[in-house]
């Protein structure tokens, strides 16, 4: 395995404005240093976690899509994020996973925050996704999602013994329980023995919910390689001979619990 390059977009929001938040975002874009294999952006980057699904969401091939397919094209990286989506006449919290060559992948986010009103206003995707990138396999998954590590679990097989070697969540997560936000990331690598990254937005939403940031990226060992409560890009360089290294010498994996999910 490569080594992989990752920059993560941490920002305030600007409330229900696509225009505003894709002219911003495509800036900061043009403002990395180094030359990212993915580029993350935050849960709903285009509107902030909004439940007007009706009035905000775009059709699969809309705007932010067209505009994420440009960026991928123009930075070399595939760009992930979410953002709201219209489809059959039911709207999707989605992920998008946009290649270079204009390929992609889509996720819609399954656990769905009811606290929030998000289950009424929004239907739950029902599959993973793994996306490969220079060798590596990474399963990007949204905010609420990091609360439930059956759907994050890396399922053996016959013919692997680890799933994945990246686990993403892009998020809108409050202040009041970033301490758990902190801890389930460091716990997602340890118990899949993958690296883990989280971008999280900063700022006031347009329902007066503050956002702290606290993006990071953790190595398999559940350390933190990076991190900020600041406006910023993050970039980190995930070391994967090291990942195989350390899961030869410590093959957990093989006396893990066989399950499937629904």
């Amino acid at each position: 395995m490569q080594s992989l390059n990752i920059a993560v977009i941490q920002s305030a929001l600007h409330w229900q404005n696509i225009d505003a938040n894709l002219a911003m975002f495509e800036e900061k874009i043009w403002q990395i240093q180094f030359s990212p294999d993915i580029i993350f952006l935050p849960e709903m980057f285009t509107t902030g976690f909004s439940m007007e699904s009706a009035d905000l969401a775009e059709p699969p091939n809309s705007k932010t899509f067209r505009w994420m397919k440009q960026q991928a094209s123009q930075s070399k990286a595939v760009l992930i994020g979410s953002c709201i989506i219209v489809e059959k006449k039911k709207y999707f919290n989605r992920l998008f996973a946009v290649y270079p060559d204009g390929s992609f992948s889509y996720y819609d986010k399954k656990h769905l925050f009811r606290l929030a009103g998000e289950d009424a206003s929004f239907s739950p995707g029902k599959k993973r996704l793994i996306i490969e990138v220079k060798g590596w396999r990474v399963l990007p998954l949204v905010c609420y999602d990091l609360r439930f590590p059956v759907w994050a679990r890396s399922v053996s097989s016959a013919e692997r013994t680890y799933e994945y070697d990246l686990v993403a969540y892009v998020a809108n997560w409050p202040a009041p329980r970033i301490a758990a936000w902190d801890t389930l990331l460091s716990a997602r690598a340890i118990e899949n023995q993958s690296f883990a990254v989280g971008t999280n937005r900063l700022g006031q939403d347009g329902y007066g919910k503050e956002y702290p940031g606290h993006s990071g990226v953790y190595n398999y060992l559940g350390g933190q390689m990076a991190f900020s409560s600041e406006e910023c890009i993050l970039e980190a360089t995930l070391d994967g001979e090291a990942l195989l290294a350390f899961r030869d010498r410590f093959p957990f994996q093989r006396d893990a619990d066989g399950f499937q999910l629904d």
